[in-house]
């Protein structure tokens, strides 16, 4: 495997274009490659990539940031997805929430320096997108309030906390959590000159066998007027998503908003609007996310589905769920890009297409296929840098042949493009 310097000096020979504002066709549009998305996921919850582990000391933090930074620029990315609210903590001082715990392994403990501003500038200034990663509703990968900070909002309101599955969440279906959720995120974009507001696939919670959320107070006490709770619960996060995007566009209009989801919005075998797949989670009906309305009503500014399966895979091939959302994003002026899942490529317990080097690329090779698409992301830093089998490798050398910055024009409001469409 090549290292980030070696890698590095084999590319001098590319090109740095830049993609013109008229050069990037935006909203369900074909954009060439000027214009085209290439970023990666860089998660803190849990260390997952970044920083490498609790307690670091700041510099060196720092450093390993900047080295995904780097690694991207070599790579000929354009955008990094850094997770900033993992876990109803903040990467930044936030006046809302406490210090991530992931930083210095003590949640609400100040590391000494500010990770998203320091992301933010240094992305910037390797000519990179920052888009700022929350999770809206997760509080805690364990059950024990006791374990957070004794400020933490979660302890001060034990009434806006579900357990469920081992772990902790805000309860979507209460108005004071759905508003107070929004405010803590939106600091980061009043604070910090972000590119984007990024949101993953956690909503209501992946079910679990056996267990139940509790929110038969909320129900109660907020649900009457909707056939059933499944309703119910999808209209809190319509909520979410519609509120969230006004604000966004209220106080800083040329930030985007997206969104991440689990790619399956139904099967068609449950809606024939759903696609041709056998998925066993659909975000419509397990997780109270209707993302395709999300997009056909313009609430959103991108839609990044997570199409982690290979191509010709039985229960969902990759090459059908993109044509789903190619059709899906079509006239409504909302982004498409896909979703990869670099972390399969050579895991030995993954099936035979994802030992291939070459699967990868040729996922960007069928979706040249469909106009839509505007771009790929990559989960995630770890296995960017990592490169098991040479997956990345292979998509830079087949598909990024020269360097491309999105907005140099960076200071130019970008109106929100989507329409209803039904």
């Amino acid at each position: 495997m090549l290292s980030a310097a070696g890698l590095l000096a084999a590319m001098t020979s590319a090109g740095d274009a830049v993609a013109s504002p008229a050069g990037r066709a935006r909203g369900g549009g074909r954009q060439d490659a000027a214009g085209q998305v290439r970023g990666m996921w860089v998660a803190t919850v849990a260390n997952l990539d970044w920083p490498s582990k609790p307690g670091l000391t700041a510099a060196r933090q720092e450093a390993e940031l900047i080295a995904y930074l780097d690694r991207a620029v070599e790579l000929r990315l354009n955008t990094v997805v850094l997770q900033v609210r993992p876990t109803a903590d903040a990467l930044w001082p936030s006046p809302h929430e406490p210090w991530a715990a992931c930083l210095t392994g003590t949640q609400g403990k100040d590391p000494g320096w500010d990770p998203l501003g320091t992301a933010v500038r240094a992305a910037h200034d390797r000519s990179l997108e920052l888009h700022a990663w929350f999770n809206p509703y997760r509080v805690a990968n364990h059950t024990d309030p006791s374990r957070l900070t004794a400020s933490h909002p979660a302890r001060q309101h034990p009434g806006w906390v579900v357990p469920y599955g081992g772990k902790l969440y805000y309860n979507p279906g209460l108005p004071e959590v759905r508003r107070f959720v929004q405010d803590a995120m939106l600091d980061a974009v009043r604070r910090y000159d972000i590119d984007a507001v990024h949101w993953d696939d956690y909503f209501y919670p992946y079910p679990v066998a056996g267990q139940t959320f509790d929110d038969d107070a909320a129900f109660a006490r907020y649900g009457g007027g909707f056939a059933d709770r499944a309703a119910w619960r999808r209209d809190n996060i319509d909520r979410l998503v519609r509120e969230t995007g006004e604000r966004i566009r209220r106080l800083k209009p040329r930030v985007r908003f997206g969104v991440s989801p689990f790619a399956v919005w139904r099967n068609a075998k449950t809606d024939p609007l759903g696609s041709d797949t056998r998925a066993g989670v659909q975000t419509y009906d397990d997780l109270y996310a209707d993302t395709r309305k999300w997009v056909r009503k313009g609430w959103v500014d991108y839609i990044c589905p997570q199409i982690y399966w290979h191509i010709g895979q039985t229960a969902a091939d990759y090459a059908k769920v993109l044509a789903w959302w190619s059709g899906t994003v079509r006239g409504t002026g909302v982004d498409l890009y896909a979703g990869e899942a670099l972390y399969k490529a050579g895991d030995p317990a993954q099936p035979d297409p994802w030992q291939d080097p070459a699967e990868l690329s040729r996922h960007l090779t069928l979706a040249r296929k469909h106009a839509e698409v505007g771009g790929h992301v990559f989960f995630s830093g770890r296995s960017v840098v990592a490169d098991r089998i040479g997956a990345m490798r292979r998509v830079v050398a087949d598909h990024y042949t020269d360097r491309v910055r999105l907005y140099p024009d960076r200071g130019r409001a970008y109106p929100h493009r989507g329409r209803p469409s039904g």
